[in-house]
């Protein structure tokens, strides 16, 4: 039996003593039908951009966002197949034997992950099984589309019968995860080349599930946070889209202010092509995305998508009027929307419409980057995990962090 050594990981959400630092958090959205970019994106560059109709529904925090044009993927295509490789940046999601890259959170995670009971929070609204969030092999890591289970998650504590319970399950994770990884180490030194590599990588992955069994124990023995808000009641109706939008981003701010997770990711899908129930929409979402050359249709679906801008402005509000030592909930969490969608009439994968709000950047700009060679959006992903501490100097196709992009500190 390998015995697991003493990991920095394992100490700091515990450690006594030392002066905590300030908590960064990161939200990642994903809007799956994406936005008009005629009522998206500023027409003017620079910190004096007239605000676009959709940026009017956050004008309230004009100062706290920024606004950027150009960015995309490279070699990421598919139309709406793509959301796959929103946070990974994986090129060809339709190709033959494609393999998905880590996701943005989850890299986050690997360093600060055991920071919180939970390394991530991986949310959907909407129906299907999509999610945003991948693991370093390229696995799909389930997402939550029920409040009503997210809350449970977050806040309801088991009974001591059923924590004991837990905490046994775990006992016993971390028994077969330390026999498995002997059985791997012995098989390691009778192979080279490629096979040695991709042992080490599956090495790799065991070392992290035990690194994460023996955090998991200690948190199933401390309590849950207790919050004033009811558990709510899951809306499930198909055209519900703000309602669940509203919803779930409650919850995200929840998370956040009780420092159960640093890091969430959130998709927004229309899989499945209902009619929002909005007041002067009456063709389905997915069909008034392909035709906007009408005119009825384009503003009905202007009232949709203005909808779910003012979702993410209720979200920013909430964040905002969080305080947490001093500062506001959203100095200090980074907010990310966009979409991988540029033009969802032509499902078109360039020109994403991005904004990032919070997380102590300099914003209130609208930086512009070349609308057909487009700037790598991992670039705005390498100074995201920079700014959250994360120690890299590299993510997906980043050739570096994003020019313009300024932190206040």
């Amino acid at each position: 039996m390998m015995s697991l050594p003493l990991l920095d990981a394992m100490t700091p959400a515990f450690a006594k003593g030392a002066a905590p630092e300030a908590p960064k958090r990161m939200v990642a959205i994903n809007v799956d039908l994406g936005f008009m970019p005629e009522e998206f994106f500023p027409k003017e560059a620079g910190q004096g951009y007239k605000l676009s109709p959709y940026l009017k529904m956050v004008e309230k925090f004009r100062d706290q966002f920024t606004v950027f044009s150009g960015l995309s993927h490279p070699e990421v295509d598919g139309g709406h197949q793509a959301e796959v490789s929103f946070l990974t940046g994986a090129p060809h999601p339709l190709s033959a034997g494609f393999k998905n890259w880590i996701s943005l959170d989850q890299f986050a995670a690997r360093q600060l992950g055991h920071l919180t009971r939970f390394p991530t929070l991986n949310l959907r609204v909407g129906p299907g099984n999509g999610s945003l969030a991948y693991t370093s092999d390229g696995v799909r890591i389930p997402s939550e589309m029920r409040p009503s289970r997210v809350y449970q998650q977050l806040f309801v504590q088991g009974t001591p019968a059923e924590v004991e319970a837990q905490v046994r399950r775990l006992k016993e994770g971390q028994s077969l995860m330390d026999s498995f990884a002997g059985r791997i180490k012995k098989l390691q030194r009778g192979v080279s080349g490629a096979d040695k590599e991709r042992l080490d990588q599956f090495f790799t992955s065991v070392r992290e599930v035990e690194e994460r069994l023996v955090i998991n124990e200690e948190w199933e023995q401390k309590p849950k946070p207790k919050v004033a808000i009811k558990q709510p009641k899951d809306d499930l109706t198909p055209g519900a889209l703000v309602k669940r939008t509203r919803n779930m981003f409650d919850l995200v701010r929840l998370a956040l202010e009780t420092d159960s997770t640093r890091l969430v990711t959130v998709l927004i899908s229309q899989d499945f092509n209902p009619k929002v129930d909005l007041p002067g929409v009456n063709v389905p979402h997915h069909a008034l995305t392909h035709q906007t050359q009408k005119r009825e249709t384009r503003e009905q679906l202007a009232i949709v998508e203005k909808a779910q801008m003012s979702e993410l402005g209720n979200l920013l509000a909430g964040l905002s009027a969080t305080k947490e030592d001093g500062e506001t909930l959203l100095k200090r969490t980074m907010v990310m929307q966009g979409s991988n969608l540029g033009h969802a009439n032509r499902h078109d994968n360039r020109n994403l419409p991005i904004l990032l709000a919070g997380g102590d950047f300099k914003h209130g700009s609208h930086l512009v980057f070349d609308e057909i060679n487009n700037m790598p959006l991992a670039n705005l992903y390498l100074s995201m995990l920079q700014q959250m501490g994360v120690e890299a100097d590299k993510f997906s196709t980043a050739t570096g962090t994003l020019r313009g992009l300024e932190m206040t500190g």
